[in-house]
């Protein structure tokens, strides 16, 4: 394991301290069955549970424990009480460690803001009471954990995600940019149904592929798109130079060139425009993330402000 390098390789201390951080973010019980990042919360299901949903005629069939016999003696005709019944939604975080991500300009680097962003995530979902789990990949591998209830379980996900954190550098093999659809395959097969699935990712190497994925996996799931943008993705500096490598070939870049800075800006911003264009048709909510800000200040203004949109 790495000696841990603030803002280039997570340490497990840092993901643990994140815990006292994880508030004003809600997997709050009893939220509308399309609220964001719903946990233990109201499903489609119909049945015996907390929430009151409808009253309407009674119909062959119906349980008559859930007549209402107020109503019945007033209208004339039997009435059922209709409620929407609470169960459990685990949250399922997928961690892109992909070499695309061994890369920041300020504060640190898009894999230790993932790591941060899941970490966040896993610890409000426990205090909700919920089940938390995971898949973690990189460019050639992926390793996943079943959700459980318990802070032993969060601790076990956080040794695979600093694992494979730590096995990031900067000399090593070019980047997979297929790896991703690969892994949203793998889900689509194996992760549970009525989950919250988390994607934390830059996303590189999205296409039409990662758009049927990620519409399968809307129809049985609730599914967050949190891409992780460094800064200079949609903005880059008026000048100055760095160093950026694919593995292979290392180049150093002049922000001078303005035909530069302006290709630069627009690969970024097409991949953002993708996402966002998908949050469009398959009604999924994208999250954009940051690595050079503090990662609890930004999911719960984001979280905070599709919230209120929704009321």
């Amino acid at each position: 394991m790495r000696e841990p390098v603030p803002g280039v390789y997570a340490s497990l201390d840092d993901l643990v301290r994140l815990q006292w951080r994880a508030r004003g973010f809600t997997f709050r019980p009893r939220q509308p069955v399309h609220s964001l990042l719903a946990g233990r919360h109201g499903s489609r299901m119909r049945g015996r549970g907390l929430d009151f949903e409808e009253l309407r005629d009674y119909l062959p069939g119906d349980d008559v424990r859930a007549i209402d016999w107020r109503v019945t003696a007033r209208t004339g005709s039997p009435h059922v009480r209709v409620y929407t019944e609470e169960r459990d939604r685990p949250l399922v975080l997928v961690v892109d460690q992909r070499q695309s991500m061994f890369f920041g300009t300020r504060r640190a680097m898009k894999s230790v803001a993932a790591l941060e962003v899941a970490a966040l995530a896993a610890w409000r979902a426990l205090q909700q009471g919920d089940r938390v789990g995971g898949w973690v990949f990189d460019d050639e591998r992926s390793t996943s954990l079943r959700p459980h209830r318990s802070r032993r379980a969060v601790l076990t996900l956080f040794d695979r995600l600093i694992a494979c954190n730590h096995a990031l550098e900067a000399g090593r093999a070019r980047a997979n940019h297929g790896r991703l659809n690969a892994v949203l395959a793998d889900i689509r097969r194996q992760a549970p149904h009525d989950c919250v699935l988390l994607v934390i990712s830059d996303f590189d190497g999205a296409d039409e592929e990662t758009r049927r994925s990620l519409m399968l996996l809307c129809e049985r799931n609730t599914v967050v798109a949190i891409p992780v943008l460094d800064p200079t993705a949609t903005n880059v500096p008026a000048r100055g130079r760095f160093v950026a490598t694919d593995g292979d070939v290392q180049v150093e870049i002049d922000l001078g060139a303005g035909k530069t800075r302006e290709r630069i800006e627009a690969y970024g911003g097409a991949r953002l425009n993708t996402l966002i264009e998908w949050q469009r048709q398959l009604g999924m909510a994208v999250l954009p993330i940051t690595p050079a800000d503090d990662p609890a200040a930004q999911l719960r203004r984001l979280i905070g402000a599709r919230t209120r949109r929704r009321v």
